[in-house]
């Protein structure tokens, strides 16, 4: 169950979305989520000072009563007390200055416009990659530096061998070689991006490539998804190759060139 802290002061928004909010499995499957509602930012931010516990994220909106800077004064109210708090505004500004200044402030991690098609879906989907996100950064912290766990995932820093249900990915090619330096490295670098997708320029910049085309990278993920797979068999388990193609594992992202990892 996710609580969810709101500031919205019209409250047509208010009856469009509360319902889809509180129903939505942001991850965790326990429902129905906390959705607490305030319709002006002054009593938001007196609420922070009596909250004991922190929100799991806050929706803003960002002009309320004709005040642009209403949506970042809660901010700035909420950061305060729970700096790792996530936000999203909720607007009808976007593309404005208003949004340019969220960002440049640093304290909201999207902006999304309420008229918009489907929008009700979009920003479902938007509170829970950025959920996940905080998720797999706690688990993060919590790990030991020299290797990074994902469920039936293992990259070991130390030495860079990958294991899948705990079987050692191997050159698809020549299973009596291990997988080649770069597949692994570019796995590491998408694992810990995830669930945001990782484009081939900055596939380039993560690993410091003075060059990297879109057909490198594909054989690339090619290579790593084969090898998944082998692994797999081997462990009698799902096909990785199938999760790719159910949109998990190492999954394409749109057609933007872009690859990105989300556990099967």
């Amino acid at each position: 169950m996710a609580t969810l802290f709101w500031v919205e002061d019209q409250s047509h928004w208010v009856n469009k979305f509360k319902e889809v909010l509180q129903s939505s499995d942001f991850g965790d499957g326990a429902l129905p989520n906390k959705v607490l509602v305030y319709k002006f930012a002054e009593a938001a931010c007196q609420a922070v000072h009596t909250l004991n516990e922190a929100p799991d994220l806050a929706i803003l909106d960002a002009n309320m009563g004709g005040n642009d800077n209403a949506g970042f004064q809660v901010s700035r109210t909420l950061k305060q007390k729970w700096p790792d708090l996530p936000i999203i505004y909720l607007s009808e500004h976007s593309g404005t200055a208003i949004e340019q200044q969220a960002f440049e402030e640093n304290i909201t991690q999207d902006f999304i416009a309420k008229h918009q098609q489907n929008v009700e879906a979009v920003l479902c989907w938007r509170i829970k990659a950025v959920l996940r996100h905080r998720v797999i950064q706690a688990e993060k912290n919590e790990q030991p530096a020299d290797a990074i766990h994902r469920k039936q995932l293992t990259i070991d820093l130390t030495n860079w061998h990958v294991y899948w249900h705990g079987e050692r990915l191997m050159n698809p090619n020549n299973q009596l070689r291990p997988l080649a330096p770069t597949p692994r490295k570019m796995l590491k670098e998408l694992v810990e991006a995830s669930p945001r997708p990782v484009s081939t320029q900055q596939m380039a910049e993560r690993l410091s490539m003075d060059s990297l085309s879109y057909a490198s990278y594909r054989q690339h993920i090619k290579t790593l998804r084969h090898s998944f797979d082998q692994a797999a068999m081997k462990q009698q388990q799902t096909s990785f190759l199938t999760h790719c193609k159910q949109g998990k594992g190492v999954a394409t992202f749109g057609d933007e060139e872009a690859y990105c990892w989300i556990d099967p």
